[in-house]
């Protein structure tokens, strides 16, 4: 069986957004229903601009899927654009006048042109439309063991939830979270933060944030500590970091771990024979701050998952930059953009999580089909209950 990996293709205002997936077993039952609210939920969050008015994100499956079942073969996924505006010159006009922070003048040098407009074409977050469809997808196969992902909104600015999610509230999480217009469980902090990014919008600036994930129901030792390319922590930490205006990831505690001694740090281990059928095989921790990964692989605690977005490029008010036709000073190009995208970004992360926890639930687990997945996955949990006098 292949190893389950996808790309992406496709610009900003080119015709559509594609996501090719390539290793999904065949038998997953796909919810299209579920992947379109996904995206949805990706176009909104307070601090929008105006594109996400203009678009209707819906996936077509140009491939690989029969019958709402995967087949086995390469799934081709198809996002069309309704601003797909691409070769009208007046309408995406070049771009001169690269804006800090943005790909525009390292793009434009490393492609030798003055003009930004191809570099920022691709480069835009617009392309995570197609990485969510196929984090959606890893979900349809992951919901059929168990596994739960949930992503939120953490904080921005000076403000932060001390929300701690647990697998038994994750219903009534979800409710609060989408019941946000940020994304963010906690009621409080969710207004506050409407209001931190009314008043940059006032002030014609733009708001970055904390976006977390948490995933659930995983058996311990995916992943693996024999390569670094191996390393499911690693994995996570780069698909995270990946992801547009993504400065900084963090596991469990984070860099929170320099500050402390080990006693402080590392998760007591105990064992409750009662609960050899839990996802962690009765060995229970009081702690997570591991963030359900050691030595690269899961230890049968929820994975968690931090990331901090810086605050969107693209200012209202602009910022120093220069012309690069003339090499003189300017203020950097207006694109339409917006103020904060990080209930968005906290979607995007928590499906290129979704797949990387899927890519390697299927290199422990392996099989082409459905059914020898779950003979797999049966046979490894039945031997791994052993442990332990079992």
């Amino acid at each position: 069986m292949a190893t389950l990996s996808y790309r992406t293709a496709g610009e900003s205002h080119g015709p559509a957004m594609i996501a090719l997936i390539e290793g999904m077993p065949a038998g997953v039952p796909i919810d299209a229903a579920f992947i379109d609210g996904e995206l949805r939920r990706r176009q909104g969050g307070y601090g929008r601009g105006a594109r996400q008015r203009i678009e209707t994100d819906v996936v077509r499956f140009l491939s690989g899927v029969r019958q709402g079942m995967t087949i086995g073969s390469p799934i081709a996924i198809e996002i069309v654009n309704a601003d797909s505006r691409i070769d009208d010159a007046e309408r995406t006009p070049p771009v001169f006048r690269p804006r800090p922070g943005h790909a525009d003048l390292a793009g434009s040098i490393k492609w030798l042109t003055t003009d930004c407009r191809g570099t920022l074409e691709r480069a835009s977050a617009r392309e995570t439309a197609a990485r969510t469809a196929a984090g959606a997808v890893a979900r349809c196969l992951l919901s059929c063991f168990g596994v739960e992902v949930f992503g939120f909104v953490r904080g921005a600015l000076d403000l932060q939830s001390a929300l701690q999610p647990s697998a038994a509230e994750l219903p009534a999480l979800r409710t609060r979270r989408d019941a946000s217009e940020m994304y963010c469980p906690d009621e409080s902090v969710s207004a506050r933060l409407v209001e931190a990014i009314h008043q940059a919008k006032v002030d014609k600036d733009t708001v970055g944030g904390w976006c977390e994930v948490h995933v659930f129901g995983l058996p311990p030792g995916l992943g693996s500590c024999v390569s670094v390319d191996a390393r499911l922590d690693s994995r996570i930490a780069a698909a995270v970091m990946g992801i547009q205006a993504f400065k900084g990831v963090e596991i469990g505690l984070g860099m929170a771990v320099a500050a402390r001694r080990g006693s402080e740090v590392h998760d007591p281990i105990h064992f409750d024979p009662a609960r050899r059928g839990e996802s962690h095989l009765g060995f229970t921790r009081p702690t997570n701050n591991a963030g359900g990964l050691e030595g690269g692989m899961t230890n049968g605690m929820p994975v968690v998952v931090r990331g901090a977005m810086k605050p969107i490029s693209t200012l209202l008010r602009g910022m120093p930059s220069v012309d690069l036709r003339s090499g003189e000073a300017s203020q950097s190009q207006y694109e339409r953009s917006d103020i904060s995208a990080v209930a968005a970004a906290s979607v995007v992360m928590e499906h290129v999580v979704a797949f990387e926890i899927a890519r390697a639930f299927l290199e422990k687990f392996g099989g082409d089909s459905m059914s020898e997945l779950r003979t797999n996955h049966a046979a490894f949990l039945h031997a791994a209950r052993q442990l332990g006098g079992g």
